[in-house]
């Protein structure tokens, strides 16, 4: 799952736009299928989202949240991947963008009515 933060008049008009912009970064480095798309945006009001001072109003913040299991060269490289679809499509510098990834082992995560280390159906492999 996917969280994405932002100030709601900058963030609004382009969720569709960036949802792909981060569906098509997770497709071509994690090998995400098109239909395991998680995202949730969260758009804020001005006064509730404090930023770093050096950013634009186009501050966004990326919670990429996955079971455990990818290389740290495989995580850099979704990383790298996002800044550049990002700016590239959305026109946002990479000083407007930060992204942490939260990964938690597979038996923390539950879905289907079982837990992440249970699951066979996978359509993509976490260990890459």
């Amino acid at each position: 799952m996917i969280v994405i933060y932002g100030i709601k008049e900058n963030l609004n008009p382009i969720k569709a736009k960036f949802s792909d912009v981060i569906h098509q970064s997770m497709q071509d480095v994690l090998g995400m299928p098109e239909d395991k798309r998680a995202h949730r945006f969260i758009p804020l009001d001005k006064s509730d989202f404090y930023y770093p001072d050096g950013r634009s109003d186009s501050y966004t913040v990326i919670e990429i949240n996955m079971m455990e299991g990818r290389q740290i060269e495989t995580k850099k490289a979704l990383i790298k991947s996002l800044f550049h679809n990002i700016e590239t499509e959305l026109n946002i510098s990479p000083i407007d963008i930060e992204i942490t990834i939260k990964e938690q082992p597979k038996h923390c995560w539950g879905f289907r009515g079982i837990t992440g280390d249970e699951v066979q159906d996978l359509k993509y492999k976490v260990n890459v």
